[in-house]
């Protein structure tokens, strides 16, 4: 009787273990912003005013905010100045025009015999540093212009603008505070962009080959509300051998900042689904646990034997899809 019971179970535990799975199953994740911004001055200076404050959102292209820049302001109307300047050009172009026309006499005069070969290499040599003096006006006018259009362009970075859409996480710096420019300086916002966010999974090794980019999924977010369309973005192709899981990325639209970032979910990835992992021994209640054999006991009453356990007290732990060798009598 003992070798039949030993059977029965192990055959029960191959048929549960073996059985196809066919609901989906749910699983732990996260919800995180697309990415977070630190927003720096691209050049150092004071600060004049910052725009925004925490909490609030923020359009790509707005004005977060403004260093001062008076100096550069006073640098920019000396080049406009410089370059609107007409008198060194038109002293060069006079020069130029006089040393012609005095060529010209001079090489009558030498053809003559009136003046000698002297005299026209000199009248050649002035009319080519009349020209080279022309050019040299037209080149300080050009770089004029040149140093005001950096120096706009100094008094454009000087307005710190969003480039996300996206809500202000933290305020670092206020105004007359110092803003630093570089790698490493406190920056003076913080912006997440909460537009598309990122739902990070862990999903055991066994799934790796049922999940695929571009799978859908549904995301319930543990603040409430109903679920929300996903897609899967990034599938980890490096699994952790020390817990055997495995990383998954999907990407979650959120047009109206309706879904907060950071908030823990439960997601269901269609087409993912695993077996349940059975418990070892009855519950708190002393109902026998799912699987669980009853083998006949002295004086008509019956010994339960949870699924897994053997009737000696021995573990028994049969993965899924591998055959549980039945023991002796």
């Amino acid at each position: 009787m003992k070798a039949r019971f030993v059977h029965s179970m192990a055959a029960a535990l191959l048929t549960v273990a073996t059985a196809p799975v066919t609901a989906q199953s749910d699983f732990e994740c996260i919800i995180q912003p697309r990415q977070v911004l630190e927003i720096r001055s691209p050049i150092e200076g004071l600060i004049q005013r910052v725009h925004v404050d925490r909490g609030q959102s923020v359009r790509r292209g707005q004005v977060l905010a403004t260093i001062d820049d008076s100096v550069e302001r006073v640098a920019a109307e000396g080049a406009r100045h410089r370059a609107a300047m007409t008198g060194a050009l038109q002293a060069a172009e006079s020069r130029v025009l006089a040393s012609t026309r005095k060529l010209a006499r001079v090489e009558e005069l030498v053809a003559s015999k009136f003046l000698s070969a002297q005299a026209l290499d000199d009248a050649q040599n002035e009319r080519r540093l009349a020209e080279a003096e022309l050019q040299e006006a037209r080149d300080g006018r050009r770089l004029a212009e040149i140093e005001f259009n950096r120096q706009n362009a100094i008094i454009r970075l000087k307005t710190v603008r969003s480039p996300v859409n996206g809500v202000v996480v933290e305020r670092l710096l206020n105004t007359g505070e110092l803003a630093e420019a570089g790698v490493g300086r406190r920056p003076i916002l913080r912006v997440a962009e909460i537009d598309v966010l990122h739902v990070e999974v862990l999903l055991p090794a066994d799934a790796w080959s049922q999940v695929k980019p571009g799978a859908a999924a549904q995301v319930q977010p543990a603040t409430g509300g109903p679920s929300r369309a996903a897609t899967v973005a990034v599938v980890d192709r490096l699994l952790d051998a020390g817990s055997g899981t495995f990383g998954l990325r999907l990407e979650l639209p959120n047009p109206g900042h309706e879904i907060p970032a950071g908030a823990r979910c439960r997601v269901r990835i269609e087409g993912v689904a695993l077996a349940p992992r059975r418990a070892a021994s009855g519950s708190a209640s002393g109902a026998p646990a799912a699987g669980a054999m009853s083998q006949p006991g002295a004086a008509g009453t019956s010994t339960t034997a949870p699924t897994g356990t053997s009737p000696q007290g021995s573990s028994v732990a049969p993965r899924p899809g591998s055959a549980v060798r039945p023991t002796g009598s």
